[in-house]
Order: structure tokens, then C-alpha cells, then sequence
């Protein structure tokens, strides 16, 4: 049903292993499922705080435990700890989450806005970043705008090509072009501002 990559089951591990003490485990839950807001949610948590009717996935080491109630929407999920270029980050694909997502029906600009939400935003989050969709085009392009620690930081052109426009592209494969319509010499971390005035305002 859910398949956990051996990079994940090392991170669980590990955050486990902080917790201190035996019998803790994962427990993983849908938010939502089915509509344009669903989410994942993943927590600590130990055998006193299970229902009893959870779905038990045996790790080595440890146990995820599934919610019931989430199980239809997270067929076929998988859960991988990735490399990005800003470092590595938990990443959960979830095909069926939304249920109309992903669908031939469903409007490119709902499904690009599904991406953000329960992918791209997430792992800026860990950053303090955010991006937003600010249009699409006919053509399949995409203008997206960055906030937070997103905004101005020397590393968007890299985020944006290697890791924003890679997802878009796999999960929504109408998307032509990814561009950028984000002010960054007013961001909170004004690279663009710093190094049009020379190396010397860089210090």
C-alpha cells in the first residue's frame, strides 16, 4: 500500500531515537482527503495513543501506523527522504490524496496549485520560503511568485529550475515553462540588491 523508501525509515529512525525511551512510532493521517485542501500529517506517537484500528507498517526498528480512515486515500503512496539543492527533506506522494488531482478533468491550474501545496511548499517551509501561483497561461506556462526566506535568497534560480520546475513538470506534464515574477531586491534576504551595487556593499 505505502511504500517507505530505506532513506526515510534512516530519518524516522533517527528522530525516534531523539525521542528518548522505547515504543515510540509514526503515525501518519489524511487531512481532508479528497478534496483540493488535503494533507498529509505525520507525528509521534506511542501505543497508549492508537484506536486499535490502525494499519501497522513494520520498519526496521519501528512502526508506522496508518489512520483507518486514511487508508483509501493513500493507496499506492510512497514516503522518501530527498536531496534538494538546500538539503535533504521528507517528501510523501500521495496520488490519490486529492482525488480529483491528478485527473484529466481537473484544470492544469488546480493541479499545479495542488502541487505547490502538498509539495513544493512544504520543503520551502523547512527554509522559511513559500511560493504562490500567480498565473497560468493557455500555452501550459506558469508564473509563480517567491515569499518568505524565498525572497531574494541567492539560491532561488537553482530551487526554481532543479527542484520547483522538476516537480511541476513530472506531476503536471501540460507545463511548458516556469518562470519567476518575484520583486527579490525587496525580499527578506536582498541578494539581487546587494550584488548590483559590486562586491564591495557584500560584506
Amino acid at each position: 500500500m505505502i511504500e517507505i523508501s530505506e532513506r526515510a525509515q534512516g530519518y524516522f529512525r533517527k528522530l525516534l531515537a531523539e525521542q528518548g525511551g522505547t515504543g515510540w512510532g509514526i503515525r501518519l493521517r489524511v487531512r481532508d482527503g479528497g478534496t483540493l485542501q488535503g494533507d498529509c500529517e505525520l507525528s509521534f506517537c506511542e501505543a497508549g495513543e492508537l484506536q486499535g484500528d490502525e494499519w501497522a507498517l513494520e520498519c526496521a526498528g519501528f512502526s508506522v501506523y496508518v489512520d483507518s480512515a486514511s487508508v483509501p486515500w493513500l493507496d499506492g503512496a510512497g514516503i522518501d527522504y530527498v536531496p534538494t539543492p538546500t538539503g535533504n527533506t521528507l517528501s510523501i506522494r500521495a496520488p490519490r490524496l486529492r482525488g480529483v488531482i491528478g485527473a484529466t478533468q481537473a484544470s492544469l491550474i488546480e493541479r499545479v496549485q495542488a502541487v505547490i501545496e502538498t509539495r513544493i511548499n512544504p520543503q520551502l517551509a523547512q527554509h522559511r520560503g513559500r511560493v504562490s501561483l500567480v498565473e497560468g497561461g493557455g500555452d501550459g506556462s506558469v508564473v509563480l511568485a517567491f515569499g518568505g526566506g524565498c525572497q531574494g535568497c541567492g539560491q532561488v534560480d537553482v530551487t526554481l529550475r532543479e527542484g520547483i520546475e522538476r516537480m511541476l513538470r513530472e506531476a503536471v506534464p501540460e507545463v511548458t515553462a516556469v518562470r519567476d515574477a518575484t520583486d527579490h531586491a525587496r525580499g527578506e534576504n536582498p541578494y539581487y540588491a546587494a550584488h548590483a551595487q559590486g562586491p564591495s556593499a557584500a560584506r
